[in-house]
């Protein structure tokens, strides 16, 4: 009975997953009239899924709220305003099911030979030089939206508000001598500092895990830019905003120094992080939406010397 696509029945399985157990149990109840009896959430989710007609009568159902769904999309990695209404959110849902394009990277995907670096640019102030992209083999943008993916999912994942299986976060992502700048402007100015594999890990761990801090990346060409070095240093520059729960806290700025391992099958580490955060005292009102990205290809140059 069920009319969806393959993509819509998996993008509404991850979504019915965030449902508390009793408000799946209701749903199943509401799509079926109450004529099925289902023992377990699995079995729940698989019914509702059968009756749905379309993707998006499922979205529009009461216990499928718009915090639920602006929950959804930050964990696909899809920024969106935080005061979006249901009908903006339940657009954007439909868009990403139709484009295929949710968010799955993880480090096998990305960073160790199974990344599709053929695709053009979308940024005029990405890296153009041809020779540079000829000699290095790939296209330096499309590496930071498929870093910014994967490093922003996997990190967010750690959140224990999200009720996801944490991925696998640790050391290993980074290189021994990797340093890490955090600059945060909430009220007060902070500056810190922190030297190898370790304690950088630690220290971003905590933001997400202890500090319960959502990330959603403004992976649009003026959120986003990537430059890359004869010498096989990438850099990758993003903007985005800080949530907590449905709360936006402010915006962040990040920029990442990648290297490739060859003793790891030439995956991607990083090799250095400057972070910036801005809580919504120093940003004085201003429109957090989808921040612009601060940094131009210039100034970026300069990290490459």
């Amino acid at each position: 009975m069920s009319g969806l696509s393959e993509k819509e029945r998996a993008g509404c399985r991850k979504l019915l997953s965030l449902l508390s157990r009793g408000d799946l149990l209701s749903l199943c109840d509401t799509v079926t009239n109450r004529l099925i009896a289902v023992e377990n959430t699995e079995e729940a989710t698989e019914t509702i899924l059968s009756f749905t007609q379309t993707a998006e009568a499922l979205l529009r159902r009461k216990k499928v709220h718009r915090e639920l769904i602006f929950k959804f999309l930050a964990k696909e990695g899809v920024t969106m305003p935080p005061n979006s209404e249901k009908h903006q959110l339940v657009k954007r849902t439909l868009e990403l099911w139709s484009s295929g394009k949710a968010v799955t990277g993880g480090p096998d995907q990305n960073f160790e030979g199974g990344m599709d670096e053929t695709k053009p640019s979308q940024s005029t102030e990405a890296a153009s030089d041809s020779s540079v992209k000829a000699e290095l083999g790939f296209e330096p943008l499309l590496l930071g939206q498929q870093f910014c993916q994967w490093f922003f999912q996997l990190l967010n994942s750690q959140n224990p508000l999200l009720g996801q299986q944490p991925e696998s976060w640790g050391p290993q992502h980074f290189w021994p001598d990797v340093k890490l700048h955090l600059l945060s402007r909430t009220g007060t100015e902070q500056t810190e500092e922190f030297l190898g594999s370790e304690l950088v890990s630690l220290r971003l761990l905590a933001l997400t895990k202890e500090e319960h801090l959502l990330f959603s990346p403004n992976l649009d060409p003026r959120g986003l830019r990537a430059l890359a070095s004869p010498h096989g240093l990438v850099l990758v520059a993003i903007a985005g905003t800080i949530h907590r729960e449905t709360a936006c806290l402010g915006i962040f700025e990040e920029i990442f120094g990648l290297i490739r391992s060859p003793l790891e099958n030439n995956s991607w580490k990083i090799k250095f992080i400057n972070l910036k955060i801005k809580g919504q005292d120093a940003l004085g009102g201003t429109e957090v939406a989808a921040p612009v990205l601060n940094y131009n290809s210039s100034e970026l140059q300069l990290l490459c010397r």
